[in-house]
């Protein structure tokens, strides 16, 4: 398989106009909300703006984002998972944020995360040539924390009463993969 952004059961693309309507149940989803610190509902017109401009290459907007589509084996379809994104893009530290989603929790815990993780760890540093990435995952969230640790992200500080939840405050904890193969700048 050729394509960087596929494996044998996850395949990584960009947003299409016909996702608008995915991408607004998925944004809406108050039950995921704590995990991408949302606090507002995103209307359809917004989403239609962000895949129109989604065409702009992470140098401009600063961001990418993919949809995670699971292959299906018994037929042609491919079935749309999630999301992952890479976010808060500085070129000049050569350096991204990563996030995660698998929308539905039926969809969870079949690999999908673990395989789309995979596919832009190594976009981001083969392709785009990437020094770091890193991921800043609540201290609750004990999935998202293995799955990256799993992936080789190291902790690397915990931000104490980070974030704000029902009943108080929670620790966020801050993970960075380097690239093993860095770019060395001649002098």
């Amino acid at each position: 398989m050729n394509n960087i952004l596929e494996s044998s059961h996850v395949k990584l693309r960009a947003p299409e106009p016909e996702d608008v309507d995915l991408l607004y149940s998925w944004e809406n989803n108050m039950e995921i909300w704590t995990v991408s610190n949302t606090l507002t509902p995103f209307s359809k017109y917004l989403l239609k703006k962000y895949i129109e401009t989604s065409h702009l290459d992470i140098w401009e907007s600063k961001q990418l984002r993919l949809i995670v589509e699971a292959k299906d084996q018994n037929s042609l379809m491919n079935v749309p998972v999630g999301l992952v994104d890479l976010f808060d893009f500085d070129p000049f530290h050569s350096r991204a944020g990563v996030g995660v989603l698998i929308a539905q929790k039926e969809n969870r815990k079949k690999g999908y995360a673990t395989e789309a993780l995979k596919l832009l760890v190594r976009y981001s540093f083969e392709i785009l040539q990437l020094n770091q990435l890193y991921a800043n995952i609540s201290s609750s969230n004990e999935v998202s924390l293995k799955l990256f640790q799993n992936l080789g992200f190291t902790e690397v500080g915990v931000k104490k009463a980070w974030l704000k939840v029902k009943g108080g405050w929670e620790d966020e904890v801050m993970l960075q993969l380097l690239n093993p193969k860095p770019r060395i700048p001649k002098s």
